[in-house]
């Protein structure tokens, strides 16, 4: 089995089409409405949020199950939401009732539901939980992934509730490197994990359109990696706005920034960050489009 979580978690392993609505942050995805006193920003990339924010949403988040999250963020790895949502409905349907069907596990004790998800996935058939969570791609992968987590929960922390309150109430600088030494927990995911159910402050994940963006824009340099890229957000973003930094990001890539034609090739007027951005990588005249890195 590959070491770390390359072989799943690499976000420009796969192109699948995306969906119109970003599900992890728009009215469906969660989250608590909030508003943010309109002032001047201190760096460009607050600049981005805070245009971002006015565009789509203000949000704080926190609240989700930590394995549930867990389980949601594996199944999202190198797809859309528009194919892991069926994924993650068809797991909960079969798995998600725990072995008695009442939301008690083998692990023991009344829980919230999750403890019987986990007890049933680290019990499941390879070849079953493949066929469950297909539409997800690299569901064979993915199947492997799903069972050493639920399995390493319950060894760890005897249950979902208790994995789930590590998250919340530990600290973050612990948290992260205990899920990123999970089989097939990259950064992402972990991060995904300590924002969407650990409601930390100052967490902004890094997927393929961040990533991107965020390169683009030359708010971080045309050359970093997906960790490099992070680093520069949580410096330069105060730490209440990236959490919907994170996923009004992904919507401005699906809706004006994708990776192949950003909106700004029919003209700088048709994206509404073009005062704010270099576009790295992107030259109008000739129509043509490369990864940041890649540009002259």
């Amino acid at each position: 089995m590959p070491d770390d979580s390359e072989s799943v978690e690499n976000p420009e392993a796969l192109d699948d089409p995306e969906p119109a609505q970003n599900i992890s942050g728009g009215s469906a995805g969660g989250g608590t409405a909030t508003e943010f006193a309109p002032g001047e920003a201190a760096t460009r990339a607050e600049a981005v949020v805070d245009r971002l924010g006015d565009l789509y949403w203000q949000k704080t988040y926190g609240g989700r199950d930590a394995f549930e999250c867990l389980v949601r963020t594996i199944l999202s790895q190198n797809t859309s939401d528009v194919a892991s949502q069926p994924a993650h409905d068809a797991l909960m349907e079969r798995y998600g009732g725990g072995s008695d069907g009442d939301g008690t596990g083998d692990a023991g004790g009344e829980d919230d539901g999750t403890t019987g998800l986990a007890a049933a996935l680290a019990d499941a058939d390879h070849d079953e939980l493949a066929d469950t969570i297909r539409s997800a791609g690299l569901y064979n992968r993915k199947a492997d992934v799903l069972t050493s987590v639920a399995a390493r929960v319950l060894d760890e922390y005897g249950s979902a509730a208790e994995f789930d309150a590590f998250v919340r109430e530990r600290d973050p600088e612990e948290v992260r490197p205990t899920l990123l030494d999970m089989d097939g927990v990259g950064p992402k995911t972990a991060d995904c994990v300590l924002l969407f159910a650990g409601g930390r402050s100052g967490v902004f994940p890094v997927d393929t359109h961040v990533h991107r963006i965020y390169r683009r824009l030359g708010v971080a340099p045309a050359d970093a990696d997906h960790e490099a890229v992070r680093a520069v957000l949580e410096r330069d973003v105060p730490a209440a706005k990236c959490g919907f930094g994170h996923t009004a990001t992904i919507q401005f890539g699906r809706e004006y920034c994708s990776a192949r034609k950003p909106a700004c090739l029919d003209g700088l007027d048709e994206c509404p960050m073009s005062d704010l951005c270099d576009r790295v990588g992107v030259d109008a005249e000739s129509g043509t489009v490369v990864d940041p890195a890649d540009a002259d």
